[in-house]
């Protein structure tokens, strides 16, 4: 048993196939127990299964990958549950289609028939066309099987998804992937001209798309079947699939989210690999850097003083040598933050400080702190008994520069690590020093 899918804006499935017909389409699944790769909705204790079994189909939004089945199952669905099948894509689409849907799925409603309506590529519509599908949801005019392949908290309104249940469609593990390459020599006859390495090779190609398998392993059928290739002899035949990368989807913060996260834990290899991944997926590569530099702010600060210069000069050399060759320096700047000791104590220390200046209103500096060029302010106060910290032995004299309404506080404590460490020794230098010049100490 395997599972095909074409995902294609009509959904359309032929009783007999074409003997022409592509061979993803000639190897479509004919029922719902074809479906494989798909255990979690389709399996005995699946949400689809259960769903089914209960006898009552709620409206859907498909999540997933391209070629993982979305649009194969929505029109297997419908057949099962007995309703008739309504494709449309958000793509080439809009209202005028959806209301010749609406009216004849309203006539239907009124014979006693219902309605499946899969729009694919969903996240397409805008608000005004999400919001036109809700009324015809509501009364149960139509059930909705929406497919995308955005995550739907980001691309699809609250009122859409409240009234719909999220279903996550895998993308296709090796095991589903192979046993689409079985159903494919099955159907020619024969076994595809590959070695083993060159047969894991074009399922890693495929990187857990079954439409895009099928169509390289269609490529493969008709040669010439006494050499069997290896992985060099396949790159040769069929293209490489691209990382799955949107600049402007849920992949871009995904990658730049792993990104991070390894370099804040010291892993180096995971971070170059991210890195490769964003490159290879188009991100820009100005983005990354604007992150990395963030980066050396955010989670090292201080523990490493040299990583913002470090950061800045990489930017800089990216700038002069463009790509390819600049993203060398990318990656020596990632190693350099992976390794790096690391530090938020600034971050948190800002963060608590903006809270405190919340919280205190409009006080004033005390008054020793502040200067006086005019004699109102001389005789207001301003700058008396000041201490100059340079004429002070320690080259400290000690004085609270904190507002004389508001208790001493500590924002920044620094981490045991990297530069840190000295300067943590630092303030416990100064601290001792103000207790002793205040008084405390004697």
């Amino acid at each position: 048993m395997t599972q095909l899918d074409l995902d294609t804006p009509d959904g359309r499935q032929d009783a007999e196939a074409d003997a022409n017909a592509p061979l993803a389409e000639l190897l479509r699944p004919k029922d719902l127990s074809q479906v494989v790769g798909q255990e979690g909705l389709l399996g005995p204790q699946g949400r689809l299964r259960r769903m089914l079994d209960g006898g009552e189909l709620a409206s859907i939004i498909f999540w997933g990958p391209p070629g993982t089945g979305k649009t194969t199952i929505a029109r297997l669905l419908a057949a099962e549950a007995g309703m008739e099948f309504e494709p449309i894509s958000a793509v080439f689409d809009g209202v005028a289609d959806l209301r010749k849907v609406f009216e004849r799925a309203g006539k239907r409603r009124g014979a006693g028939a219902r309605t499946l309506l899969f729009v694919d590529e969903v996240h397409r519509f805008n608000k005004a066309q999400q919001d036109g599908l809700l009324p015809r949801v509501e009364d149960g005019t139509v059930t909705l099987i929406g497919a995308t392949t955005e995550n739907p908290s980001f691309a699809l309104n609250g009122a859409l998804l409240s009234r719909a249940q999220v279903m996550l469609v895998e993308r296709l593990s090796p095991e589903a992937l192979e046993a689409l390459l079985l159903r494919v020599e099955a159907h020619i006859g024969s076994s595809l001209p590959l070695d083993d390495e060159a047969r894991a090779a074009l399922k890693a190609m495929a990187d857990g798309d079954g439409r895009y398998l099928l169509n390289m392993a269609s490529s493969l059928a008709g040669l010439e079947q006494q050499v069997r290739l290896d992985p060099a002899g396949l790159a040769a035949i069929v293209a490489g699939r691209a990382p799955a990368f949107d600049r402007a989807g849920e992949q871009h913060y995904n990658l730049m989210s792993a990104l991070h996260k390894t370099l804040r834990g010291s892993d180096a290899d995971a971070a170059l690999y991210w890195l490769a991944r964003m490159l290879a997926g188009g991100e820009d590569p100005n983005y990354i850097l604007r992150r990395l530099t963030r980066f050396a702010s955010e989670d090292i600060g201080l523990a490493e003083p040299e990583s913002l210069p470090r950061a800045l000069a990489a930017w800089q050399a990216f700038e002069r040598l463009g790509s390819p060759e600049g993203e060398l320096a990318i990656a020596n700047l990632v190693i350099y933050l992976a390794t790096a000791p690391k530090s938020n104590a600034a971050y948190a220390a800002m963060k608590a400080a903006n809270r405190a200046a919340a919280t205190t209103g409009s006080l004033m500096p005390p008054a020793h702190i502040l200067n006086a060029p005019t004699g109102l302010m001389k005789d207001l106060g301003y700058g008396r008994d000041y201490a100059y910290d340079h004429d002070d032995p320690d080259g400290f004299a000690g004085q609270n520069g904190f507002p004389d309404e508001m208790q001493r506080q500590r924002f920044y404590t620094p981490v045991e690590r990297g530069y840190e460490r000295e300067i943590g020794k630092r303030l416990a230098y100064w601290d001792r020093l103000r207790t002793e010049k205040s008084g405390g100490g004697k």
